[in-house]
Formats: structure tokens, sequence, C-alpha cells
């Protein structure tokens, strides 16, 4: 019986996104490495539903504008790219979050959903963020900016094929 393939998964914060759709020169380089990893296979990029919302402005950040609809469209729409929704479960952890440990109430749907997952690697440019950094999560989440020496994470459930499907 042939082995199968192991897909890893790895959480993507809005704002690593939005490095990418920017081609900021500081992030777009560690942003295609984990790309390549996913288009060759390797990986599956997981991010919330808010994400596809968010993606278009975060405070800080230049702003998309409505002419990338398209773009932001049918980038999410890879199979490479698995969208998680906000669930009560997801929402009352990230309030948790807030309480615990200051967390901003967006960024703290990511971490909770990227908990729930039991996901090991949460790829962020947010440096608030970067202080949770191990101190969360079983498997322990590593919270940094895009790593492709990192690529620790759990198989995704299913048959092989399904990459994009919802859990």
């Amino acid at each position: 019986m042939a082995k199968q393939r192991q897909i890893k998964q790895r959480y993507w914060d809005s704002d690593v996104f939005l490095g990418l759709f920017n081609e900021e020169k500081d992030k777009v380089n560690k942003c295609k490495g984990v790309i390549r990893l996913a288009e060759d296979g390797e990986i599956t990029i997981v991010t919330s539903a808010l994400t596809l919302t968010e993606v278009v402005w975060i405070k800080g950040l230049p702003r998309l504008s409505e002419e990338s609809e398209d773009k932001i469209r049918r980038f999410f729409e890879q199979g490479y790219i698995a969208v998680r929704p906000v669930d009560r479960v997801i929402a009352e952890d990230a309030r948790q979050l807030i309480w615990k440990h200051g967390v901003q109430p967006k960024d703290a749907i990511h971490v909770a959903t990227a908990l729930e997952l039991e996901l090991s690697v949460l790829d962020t440019f947010d440096g608030e963020l970067h202080k949770l950094d191990g101190k969360l999560g079983s498997p322990v989440l590593r919270i940094g900016p895009p790593d492709v020496s990192c690529q620790e994470s759990l198989p995704l459930d299913g048959k092989p094929g399904d990459q994009g499907a919802e859990k």
C-alpha cells in the first residue's frame, strides 16, 4: 500500500496577504516562498473568512482599490487556500484572548482560528502578535513572519486532493 503524502497547514493572518498583494518589498519575498510551497502541494494556507474582508484594508497599511476585487477573489479560490468560518467557539475563544493577552479583536479571531485547528504555525507581520510566539496552543503555536523553514503542522483531515475543502 502506497504511503499517503501528508499536506501540512499553516495559518496566514490578513497582513500577510496584504504584504503579498501590495508587493511590499520587506514582505513579498517571504510570502512568495510560502506560496511556492503551496503551489507545489507541500502545504495548505489556512485563513479565517474574516480575511476575505479585512484584506482590503488594515489600519496603517495601504488600502486595496475596488479594481483589485477580481484579483482578490481569484486568489482566494486557489486550491491551496482553505478558508475557515468564524463560529461561536472561535468567537468565544477570541474573546478570552482579548481578556487574557490584550489581543486586538480581529487578531484574536485569527489566533483563535489557528488554535481551534491545532495548527503550529501562524504567519503574521504583526509585531504585537509575535509577543505570543510559543505561549499558546498544543502543539505550541509559532507566531512570526512567514518562514519557509518552519513547516511543521498537522495534516489536513480528509482524502488526498481535497486541500481546499472545508473541515
